[in-house]
């Protein structure tokens, strides 16, 4: 695929590189239907609506959720996704706390919800902290889908997505785009 919009620059991490663009298509156009469904939470679409919205159909949200994606990795990892503990967070001392991934999730925010734990029992085989960390760098399919179920939760456990610092860099233009790699 030939990407444009899908490449423009996020803050200072520079654009998306294209097998990473690649993998997050590919699992968005496979994702389950149920990840982009409306639901009663004030979760990402709702912190979002006024950037991207209103919503047109599930496709359109499925759209957004994968530029979402796109630019909330390029904030945590510039889309690495066997990035590790941040350092320069305090509270990153214990396998449970200890980031992994393109998005930076920890063990700990498994506690948002039991289907977030039940998805990486399910997946992983346990829940530990030194298994979760491995899996989020390893199983790009369970990190795509674990941070897109964990949006739809919370907003709170990404700084970047608690504090709406992804929000200029989020492009209707590349919504667009994606709209016509999922067809």
């Amino acid at each position: 695929m030939v990407y444009h919009a899908l490449k423009a620059e996020v803050y200072d991490r520079g654009p998306a590189p294209d097998a990473f663009l690649d993998e997050l298509i590919a699992w968005g156009k496979a994702a389950p239907d149920d990840i982009f469904a409306p639901n009663p939470n004030n979760d990402i679409y709702a912190a979002i609506e006024p950037i991207l919205g209103p919503w047109r159909d599930n496709r359109h949200r499925r759209a957004v959720m994968i530029e979402v994606m796109r630019v909330l990795a390029g904030f945590e990892s510039s889309w690495n996704w066997d990035e590790g503990r941040d350092v320069g967070n305090p509270k990153s001392i214990t396998p449970e706390t200890i980031e992994a991934g393109a998005w930076q999730v920890s063990a700990d925010s498994m506690e948002f919800a039991d289907a977030l734990r039940a998805l990486v029992l399910a997946r992983v085989g346990s829940d530990d902290g030194d298994s979760f960390q491995a899996a989020m760098k390893s199983d790009h399919d369970l990190a795509m889908e674990y941070i897109a179920r964990l949006l739809r939760y919370t907003i709170t456990q990404n700084q970047p997505t608690r504090d709406h610092e992804i929000d200029p860099w989020l492009s209707g233009d590349a919504v667009e785009e994606l709209l016509g790699y999922l067809i």
